[in-house]
Formats: structure tokens, C-alpha cells, sequence
């Protein structure tokens, strides 16, 4: 049976952590195909966050077994954040256990005077635990 785990975002800027709303986040997890599939398409509401979603993950019991082939016992996703006035924010590989709660913080970056948002976009990539 799949199991899967919950991940929540939530988008913030400065060092205050001020709740950004209205924000598009989006995220995505890669196929064994390697097309990515979109598993949530929201906006932050006025706290930041969004509503937390459900991902499919690889079965505890496959992890645990010594002759298990399953390298990593978590699912992986990207999300993207993009809000006007700010830098597009990339997170690559964020890890989702299953059967857990994860939380995603985003903070944006403000965009210099007279910059398109089109112009900035950072790429923050996530490297797996080691288990």
C-alpha cells in the first residue's frame, strides 16, 4: 500500500518574517518518467501559508527491511514561490516523510527598484539526509 506525508509552505520576507500573501506557490515531484506532476497550484493566504498537501510517498516498510533496494525512505518535491515585487524562489528536493508533517519556510527576496521579477530567480536545493 503507498503511503504518503503532508507538506505545508509557508512564505515570509525579511528577517522579521513578515507573512507574504498572496504568493503562487507551486509544487511539483518528479515521475520515474521524469516528468514532473503538479501537486498543488495555491496562493498564501494573509498568514503566508498555504494549505497543507498530500504527497506520495515510498512505503516505511520498504526502508526498513536490510534487503530493501529503496535508497531513500522519503518522497521529494520542488516548489516554486513567486509573488510581484519580489525575486521567484526555487526550492529543489525538499523531503517528505511518510506519515509526517513537513513545513517548508520561504523567505523573498525584494526586488531592486526598476528589476522584473523575471530578471531574479534564486535556486535553493535541499541535500538529502543521510540516514
Amino acid at each position: 500500500m503507498r503511503q504518503s506525508g503532508t507538506l505545508g509552505v509557508r512564505v515570509f520576507a525579511s528577517r522579521a518574517q513578515l507573512p507574504v500573501e498572496g504568493a503562487a506557490v507551486v509544487i511539483t515531484q518528479k515521475g520515474r518518467n521524469g516528468k514532473y506532476r503538479v501537486l498543488s497550484l495555491q496562493e498564501t493566504d494573509r498568514n503566508g501559508s498555504i494549505v497543507p498537501v498530500t504527497v506520495p510517498t515510498p512505503d516505511t516498510a520498504q526502508s526498513t527491511s536490510p534487503n530493501s533496494n529503496l535508497t531513500q525512505p522519503f518522497a521529494r518535491c520542488d516548489i516554486w514561490v513567486e509573488h510581484g515585487g519580489y525575486e521567484v524562489m526555487a526550492i529543489e528536493d525538499v523531503q517528505v516523510f511518510p506519515g509526517q508533517m513537513s513545513l517548508q519556510e520561504v523567505e523573498l527576496n525584494p526586488l531592486v527598484r526598476g528589476e522584473a521579477w523575471t530578471e531574479r530567480t534564486e535556486v535553493r536545493p535541499i541535500p538529502a539526509q543521510t540516514l
